[in-house]
This record gives C-alpha cells, sequence and structure tokens, in this order.
C-alpha cells in the first residue's frame, strides 16, 4: 500500500487568526501534523511508500532542504514542494509515486482522527472483497463546507451532496483508499477542468466504483484556531472511545 499526505494549502484561515506556522507544522500532542500522519502510515505493516506535497511555505518556516534528515517531512520517501489549484490537482501531481502501486490511501494533512480508528478502517479494507475502496465518514459534522453522504443498507456510498439530503446520515472525512484505477478517473477529471475532491468522488461513484464508508467517531479538520484544542483532545489517547466504528443500516 502507497500512503500520500496533500498539505499543499496556505492555511490562510489560521494565519488570520493567530497562528504563526503553516498548517503542516501545526502541533498537535507536541508533533506537526505532518510527522503525525506519516508516523501514523510508517506503522502499518503493508506501508511501503509515503508520498507527500507540501506548500513551500512550510519549507520556507523551517529552513530545512528536503534531503535534511531533521525535516518533518523527512520521513517521507517521495516530497514535492508546490502549490496546486487544488486537494484534487496536488492528487494529480503525486501520480506518478502512485501509478506503480496496487491501492493507496490518501489523506489531507489537516485531517485529525483517532489511530486506533485508523487501524481498524485498514484492516477492513483489507478483509473486504465486496468494495472497490473505502472512504472514512463520520456523523459528527463540523465543518464549514462538508460533504454529505448517502449509502445504502451495506455501506456502499450511493451520492454525495452539497448540502444535506433526506437519506445523507455522514460527511465525508477526508480519508480515502483507492485501486490504483482510481487515478485513470483522476485524469478524466483533470482533463475536463475539475478542481475540487469531491467532484473525483463523484466521478468515482458515477463510473460504477464500489466505495464503502467506514464511520469514524470523530474527525477533525483543522481550518481555524479553535479546531486545534478540539484536535487535541480527540488525539488524547485518555479520550472516551466510540461505542461503535461501523453500523451498517440507517
Amino acid at each position: 500500500m502507497h500512503y500520500a499526505i496533500i498539505a499543499a494549502g496556505e492555511g490562510s484561515r489560521l494565519r488570520e487568526e493567530g497562528i504563526d506556522v503553516p498548517k503542516p507544522l501545526v502541533r498537535i500532542g507536541g508533533v506537526t501534523l505532518l510527522e503525525r500522519l506519516i508516523d501514523m502510515f510508517r506503522s502499518q505493516p503493508d506501508c511501503e511508500e509515503v508520498s507527500v506535497i507540501i506548500n513551500p511555505a512550510s519549507r520556507r518556516h523551517v529552513l530545512y532542504s528536503e534531503t535534511d534528515t531533521d525535516a518533518p517531512w523527512a520521513g517521507a520517501d517521495n516530497v514535492i514542494f508546490g502549490t496546486t489549484r487544488g486537494s484534487m490537482h496536488s492528487l494529480a501531481a503525486m501520480k506518478p509515486f502512485l501509478s506503480g502501486c496496487t491501492a493507496f490511501c490518501l489523506t489531507t494533512v489537516d485531517t485529525v482522527f483517532r489511530p486506533e480508528e485508523f487501524d481498524l478502517y485498514l484492516q477492513r479494507f483489507r478483509n473486504d472483497s465486496g468494495a472497490d475502496g473505502y472512504m472514512a465518514v463520520t456523523d459528527y459534522i463540523d465543518d464549514e463546507k462538508p460533504l454529505y453522504i448517502s449509502t445504502d443498507e451495506d455501506g456502499i456510498i450511493t451520492g454525495f451532496f452539497d448540502a444535506p439530503h433526506h437519506d445523507t446520515t455522514y460527511v465525508s472525512g477526508g480519508v480515502y483508499t483507492l485501486p490504483v484505477s482510481a487515478l485513470d478517473i483522476l485524469d478524466e477529471c483533470v482533463k475536463a477542468g475539475m478542481t475540487r475532491m469531491r467532484d473525483f468522488q463523484r466521478a468515482l461513484s458515477a463510473s460504477g466504483m464500489r466505495l464503502r464508508a467506514y464511520r469514524f467517531s470523530r474527525i477533525i479538520d483543522i481550518d481555524h484556531a479553535g479546531d486545534i484544542p478540539k484536535a487535541e483532545q480527540l488525539a488524547n489517547p485518555t479520550a472516551n472511545q466510540p461505542s461503535s466504528l461501523w453500523r451498517t443500516s440507517k
């Protein structure tokens, strides 16, 4: 399995609210968001490579080169410093690193979740012969522009919506585990002029790909300064554990 992290955004809202470090360098539990994800990915038994695309502001802030062993991104195998039009194009920039794999797991750098839930999510994906890919979802809604998701009784995603729909239960959590064939659909989305990750998700579903929703108790998307203490609380190992990680019906 290849793992990939999108960290190419500017984090302008955090900066406006007094956070003086680029978003990938925000610390949760004393560890930067970027290092936290890299370490989490490296701990997986099937981890082959980790790829990262990072806004150059992070590089300037820490005054490291990409070969520095002390840099927060030093644990990654492949590092791109650059900006893109959006998350979907950031994924496209990492395509050369992912094309040789069977499946890849992708997340944005500002997505915080419990490691034990992530482990179970991947275990379920590895043992599931009835789905092509997995997407993390949550019924904890704490995002400015959530992507609402509907599923069938087996947890297969049936629709993506920008607003609540009559049968939406979850919102997207920003963690995607997909077969390498998804990159062909990504190419089609880029050629069509799409820029948003949610358009890519819709295209995957429209292609007939069976994407199963896997419920996390909570996922925090760090967009504002007030999200940082929420993420700290979620990452605290003494926090209350979820009573259920997955439900198969509404």
